[in-house]
């Protein structure tokens, strides 16, 4: 293995036991700094992504951009339309279909959950030497196009275990 085979595997490897810890952490300072309700990240996700589209999605879409399976996605629409986080709106033409949307009071958590996350990184930023908030500036690029290259590796991933779903299925 060369040096920079060995550089990129410790970074991943720091990367990947970083990443979880400091995703609790935002999330933690977060809800105490606003006394946020303890909303389990698969719901903010959910909820970003109805959020994201103004005449909201189906299920199936929904599941799509997160990348989870649409059961995931019935049973968090489940929890989340009793505790009045998501609207379920049947469709006139096919009483069938459903769209989801955020409530109102989830837009307003949503809201209230980045400002409070803004607020906190930013504190917790203004403790770290300068340098070290140039590096994280710096790394923004690349670690947008990481999350790019995660996903084309997942849905790159997903189409082949389908494919071999299918063939094990027609061996049948």
């Amino acid at each position: 293995m060369d040096s920079s085979s060995a550089d990129t595997g410790h970074v991943a490897l720091e990367l990947g036991r970083l990443l979880g810890p400091l995703r609790r952490a935002v999330l933690r300072a977060t809800r105490n700094a606003e006394g946020l309700p303890d909303l389990p990240e698969a719901q903010i996700e959910l909820l970003r992504a109805l959020s994201a589209a103004p005449d909201g999605l189906a299920p199936r879409e929904a599941a799509a951009r997160l990348r989870i399976a649409p059961s995931t996605v019935s049973n968090l629409v489940r929890t989340m339309t009793a505790a009045g986080l998501v609207e379920r709106i049947s469709q006139p033409h096919d009483l069938r279909t459903v769209t989801l949307t955020a409530s109102a009071t989830a837009r307003e958590l949503l809201e209230r959950y980045d400002s409070a996350s803004t607020a906190a990184l930013v504190t917790a930023s203004a403790e770290l030497p300068a340098a070290d908030r140039a590096a994280l500036a710096a790394a923004m690029p690349a670690l947008d196009r990481l999350l790019l290259a995660m996903e084309r590796q997942g849905a790159a991933a997903a189409r082949q275990a389908a494919g071999q779903d299918r063939r094990g299925a027609s061996a049948d």
